[in-house]
């Protein structure tokens, strides 16, 4: 059976190399991209930033402390999307079997094409250049026989690098890395696993399957399987939306009731209009509450049917709010996230009366969201969330909306 062709392509530092694209006399400076607030957290870093210790993740106080100099930009997915349909078109040209697994990297199956377009080699080669002139970015390559070995070996030499590892030399390739790079190797598991004396994945290799379930259950079967490079997933091209949601970090902890509710509204709002705009309703409404300490809590609940309503969605909302200590804790982040999503489809039979308040309120919705979608997001919105002065969260701009 000829082996299986997997390239694994991944943007180099994207945002941060977005801007500079956008921004040419940004190249060789450390470029950061993330929250405009001092509460924010860095989204991506350029190499130059990295080399003082800048990653994403980080807290933007951190970050500007430790790269004083920085050149510090707001993030703008917008803009990254676009330029990620442009890179993703390029893939899409050697093999339809294309999986996006993120706005900035891809795993291509391209087993079928090779006598055609040449080995995976090659056409990773040509993608790359392709990437590099039409766009002005670069992207780096790894090439295996299995999406596990791909991946860890595109990260292997960043920024613009190509790694292939062929085939009976996965194992060998793996050894002498970090445990830490294997997938599904957390930060609790790595403790247990120092105690045993392993450090790299070659080291994992020395336990048998069986001794590992002993220990592990379910996760050490497969980090039994994973140090090896046996790994049998296919690259999948039919991508299924999981959640939709949205969060926000707030500019200052957050005490007061009726403000924590005004930004949930806003939040509601916002995923919505999203669920909507991508012909979808949801039953699982999720909560999510951050506090001052860092500590996190999340309530959920599921309706009774399927819904894309910000209406519904709030009234979801502030029903799960009691079940916290929002109010009684200063809260740092409220967010929003809706599950179990489904295609929108015809309104179910409903009573006469109901059914016509269900329409008229469907009606309305979509003639707000026509207008929102040509003039931009939350140009109309509720009448509670047009206030200028009061802009509690980062990245919000003040402009002075319309109301319903």
């Amino acid at each position: 059976m000829k082996p299986r062709a997997i390239i694994h392509l991944d943007m180099d530092a994207f945002y941060a190399s977005v801007e500079v694209l956008d921004h040419p006399e940004l190249a060789g400076l450390p470029v950061i991209v993330g929250g405009s607030s001092e509460r924010g957290v860095v989204s991506a870093a350029s190499y130059e930033a990295r080399t003082y210790g800048v990653h994403s993740a980080l807290a933007i106080v951190v970050a500007r402390r430790l790269c004083p100099h920085g050149i510090f930009r707001p993030v703008r997915m917008e803009r990254y999307q676009e330029v990620s349909q442009q890179v993703m078109a390029i893939f899409g040209d050697y093999t339809p079997q294309v999986e996006q697994v993120s706005v900035d990297e891809a795993f291509l199956d391209v087993s079928g094409c090779t006598r055609l377009l040449g080995d995976a080699e090659a056409i990773a080669t040509t993608i790359r250049k392709r990437v590099r002139q039409e766009i002005g970015l670069t992207v780096s390559a790894g090439i295996a026989t299995s999406k596990l070995v791909a991946k860890i070996a595109s990260d292997q030499d960043k920024p613009d690098g190509l790694t292939l590892v062929p085939q009976g030399q996965e194992a060998a390739f793996l050894a002498p890395l970090a445990i830490k790079r294997l997938w599904g190797v957390g930060k609790k598991t790595i403790p247990s696993l120092n105690l045993l004396g392993v450090y790299t994945i070659g080291d994992l290799c020395r336990f048998d399957l069986d001794f590992l379930e002993r220990k592990f259950g379910k996760q050490g079967r497969h980090m039994y399987f994973c140090a090896r490079g046996l790994d049998l997933r296919e690259v999948e091209t039919t991508e299924t939306v999981k959640s939709i949601g949205n969060e926000e970090t707030f500019a200052e902890d957050l005490i007061d009731l009726a403000r924590i509710k005004k930004e949930l509204l806003s939040l509601t709002t916002k995923v919505g209009e999203r669920l909507r705009d991508q012909n979808l309703k949801g039953q699982t409404v999720t909560l999510k509450i951050k506090y001052h300490d860092f500590s996190t809590v999340s309530r959920s609940v599921t309706l009774e049917q399927a819904t894309n309503d910000s209406r519904q969605l709030y009234t979801t909302i502030l029903a799960l709010l009691p079940k916290t200590q929002a109010g009684v804790m200063p809260v740092r982040l409220a967010g929003l996230s809706v599950s179990k999503l489904t295609a929108r489809q015809a309104p179910c039979q409903l009573g006469l009366f109901e059914q016509a308040g269900k329409q008229s309120r469907a009606q309305l919705t979509e003639a707000l969201d026509a207008i929102n979608r040509r003039y931009g997001s939350l140009t109309i919105k509720p009448a509670l969330l047009v206030d200028g002065d009061d802009k509690l969260s980062e990245g919000k701009k003040g402009k002075k909306k319309g109301k319903f």
